[in-house]
C-alpha cells in the first residue's frame, strides 16, 4: 500500500533575553550547575513570578513578522506534571490563550516552488531544568540553570508531507529568528529544540491516523533521518497488520532509530488551569505598530531584492540571504567592487569555503567585506588573474596583509603588457613546432585543446602571472 506521511512541529525557541521569564537570573550558557539559579527558579516558599517584559517583545516580534494574530489578551496557565528537573511541580506556561495565534509561514522547496505552512500557535512559556546522567554512578543529577530561561513554543499545522518540508521550514525558521535578532537559534546550545509529530494514511485519504512525537531533535540533519526512520517504522507496523501506539519517542543518532520513551500525553493528564501568581498580558494596537516598524528587511524580502537588484540566481539569492550577516557582508562587497555576481561567487566559494573549513562564523571572518571588495577589484583591473587572487586571499586569511600589500611583497601582479606577452607566445610557439604544425591542419575542437596546450605553457613560463585573457588573443592571432 502507499502511504501519506503527515507531519507536524514544535519548535522550542529560546528567546534572546539577559534575564529569566520570571526571575533575574542570567540565561548565560555553559555556566557551572546551578550557578544561575535564584529562590525563584529552585520553587523556594513564597516566591512569585515578575514576567520579563522582553519576552514578550520578542515573541510579539515573531507574530507581527509572519502576519499571525496577535493576542491582545493572553494568559498563562500551569502545565502540571513532576519531574525531578521541574521543582515546582508545574511549568507555568500558556493554552488557553496564547500570545500569538493563528499565521502562515512561506517556505522555499529546491524544486523553486513555495509551500505554505498553517502556523496554529505560538505561546510562550519558561524552561525545566536538565537531569545529568553521565559521572553520577548510577545516580541523577540536577542542574537547574536552564528552569525558567524563555521559550517561544511555535507549532505548525500538519502540513508536512516529507522530511525535506520540515528540514527547509526549519531552516527558514532559523533564518527568520535570527534576523529579527530573537533567539540565537543556536541547535547545539538547545536554543532550538524541535519536536516532531508524525503519523502515516493511505495515499488519498482524509483521515489523520495515530501519531507518535519525537521529542527534542537538535540538528536539521537528525531531524531528516528521525523523520525517515519513524515514516518506515509505522509503514512496517501497518503493512504487518499492526497499529500504531500513541506515544513519545527519542531519536538516537547513534543507531539512526526512534525507541519509545513513554505514552503521549494529552491535554487532559496536565490539568491545565489559569496561573493565579501572574496577571493577563494586555497589550494596545500601539504596541503592536511600535514593534511593526521597527521590523528589519526580512529574509524572503531580502531574497526577492536580491534576485531583482543584482540579477542573482534563487539559489545564490537564497543562500546569501538565508543570514543577516552574510546578507550584509555580502551587499558591502557588492556595492565597493560593483560587480554582484563576482561578489557572490567569491563569498559563497572562498569565503564560505574557509569558514565552514575552520567552524567559524561569518561574523568572525579574518577577512572583512572591504578587504575581500578591494581583492576583487585587483581581479577585475587585470592586476592579478583570478587564479593568483585564491592565492592572495589564502595569504590574507592567514593575517599577511591587504590584498595589495600581498601582491607587492609576492612579486604577483599580473603581466599585460602586450609586448612582453608576445615575446612569451613567441618563445613557445618557437619550442612547440610540432604542436603547431598539428594546430594548422586541426578542427575546431582540436584546436580549443591545442590553444589551452600553449596557453598552459605560457603560464607554467610567467609563474601564472601571464594575463590569460591576452595570451589568448595574441596566440589565436599568431597562429592563424
Amino acid at each position: 500500500m502507499q502511504w501519506e506521511s503527515v507531519i507536524g512541529l514544535e519548535v522550542h525557541l529560546q528567546l534572546a533575553t539577559l534575564s529569566k521569564i520570571f526571575s533575574g537570573s542570567a540565561t548565560t550558557f555553559g555556566a557551572e550547575p546551578n550557578t544561575q539559579a535564584n529562590a525563584v527558579d529552585l520553587a523556594m516558599p513564597g516566591m512569585l513570578p515578575v514576567l520579563n517584559e522582553q519576552a514578550v517583545r520578542f515573541a510579539v516580534t515573531f507574530g507581527v513578522s509572519i502576519g499571525a494574530e496577535i493576542g491582545m489578551r493572553s494568559i498563562f496557565d500551569r502545565k502540571n506534571y513532576f519531574y525531578p528537573d521541574l521543582p515546582k511541580g508545574y511549568q507555568i506556561s500558556q493554552f488557553h490563550d496564547p500570545i500569538v495565534g493563528q499565521g502562515v509561514f512561506d517556505i522555499h522547496l529546491e524544486d523553486g516552488s513555495i509551500r505554505q505552512i498553517g502556523i496554529t500557535r505560538a505561546h510562550l512559556e519558561e524552561d525545566a531544568g536538565k537531569s545529568l546522567h553521565e559521572d553520577f554512578h548510577g545516580s541523577t543529577g540536577v542542574d537547574l540553570n536552564r528552569a525558567g530561561t524563555p521559550l517561544l513554543e511555535i507549532v505548525t499545522e500538519p502540513d508536512f508531507r516529507c522530511a525535506e518540508e520540515a528540514v527547509a521550514y526549519l531552516k527558514a525558521l532559523h533564518s527568520l529568528v535570527t534576523y529579527l535578532e530573537i533567539s540565537d537559534g543556536n541547535m547545539a546550545e538547545g536554543s532550538m529544540r524541535c519536536d516532531v509529530n508524525i503519523s502515516l494514511r493511505p495515499m488519498g485519504s482524509s483521515t489523520l491516523g495515530t501519531r507518535a512525537e519525537i521529542k527534542n531533535v537538535n540538528s536539521f540533519r537528525f531531524v531528516e533521518k528521525a523523520i525517515r526512520h519513524e515514516i518506515e517504522r509505522q509503514a512496517d507496523i501497518l503493512e504487518d497488520g499492526g497499529s500504531v501506539v500513541q506515544e513519545t519517542r527519542l531519536y538516537d543518532p547513534d543507531r539512526d532509530e526512534t525507541r519509545s520513551m513513554r505514552s503521549k500525553e494529552v491535554a487532559n493528564d496536565y490539568r491545565y488551569f489559569p496561573e493565579p501568581d501572574l496577571l493577563p498580558i494586555v497589550i494596545d494596537d500601539n504596541y503592536v505598530t511600535t514593534i511593526r516598524d521597527k521590523l528589519p528587511e526580512l529574509p524572503l524580502a531580502k531574497r526577492a531584492r536580491f534576485l531583482d537588484q543584482y540579477g542573482l540566481g534563487n539559489y545564490d539569492a537564497g543562500i546569501l540571504s538565508s543570514s543577516r550577516a552574510l546578507a550584509d557582508y555580502f551587499e558591502t562587497v557588492a556595492a565597493e567592487c560593483t560587480n554582484a555576481k563576482i561578489a557572490a561567487n567569491w563569498v559563497q566559494v572562498e569565503l564560505l569555503g574557509l569558514l565552514n573549513r575552520n567552524e567559524l562564523k561569518i561574523q568572525d571572518s579574518p577577512v572583512s567585506a572591504p578587504e575581500l571588495s578591494a581583492l576583487i577589484k585587483r581581479v577585475l583591473d587585470n592586476s592579478i588573474s583570478g587564479k593568483i587572487a585564491k592565492q592572495v586571499f589564502e595569504a590574507m586569511w592567514q593575517g599577511e596583509g591587504s590584498a595589495d600589500e600581498i601582491i607587492e611583497a609576492l612579486g604577483l601582479r599580473q603581466v599585460s603588457d602586450s609586448s612582453a606577452l608576445e615575446t612569451m607566445v613567441d618563445d613557445v610557439i618557437a619550442s612547440n613546432s610540432a604542436q603547431v604544425e598539428q594546430y594548422l591542419v586541426a578542427d575546431e575542437g582540436k584546436r580549443r585543446k591545442l590553444i589551452g596546450f600553449f596557453v598552459g605553457q605560457i603560464m607554467k613560463t610567467s609563474r601564472g602571472q601571464a594575463n590569460p585573457k591576452m595570451v589568448n588573443e595574441i596566440l589565436t592571432k599568431k597562429l592563424c
